[in-house]
């Protein structure tokens, strides 16, 4: 749908694990009102999401390792981790 693919995990007792299609959609559904830059930001499935070509994916990575932590998804000991695929 987007013309970027992001890979989305966290690291969590020394692994990588994706997270799960509920938390990417939580926070999707949550930007679509409160943060427009995020706008173009569309879960696809567990540890996947496209995105559009204006979203900045470092400071895509910021908002959502603090709303996954807000939420109590993202465990205080581990890290969010994003990749353009």
């Amino acid at each position: 749908m987007f013309a970027r693919k992001i890979r989305v995990e966290y690291e969590d007792h020394g692994g990588r694990l994706p997270c799960p299609l509920t938390w990417l959609d939580s926070f999707s559904m949550r930007n679509f009102t409160n943060a427009s830059v995020f706008d173009d930001t569309v879960p696809v499935s567990d540890g996947h999401m496209e995105i559009g070509t204006n979203v900045p994916l470092a400071q895509l990575g910021e908002a959502m390792e603090d709303w996954f932590r807000r939420k109590g998804y993202l465990p205080k000991d581990s890290k969010l981790l994003l990749e353009e695929i």
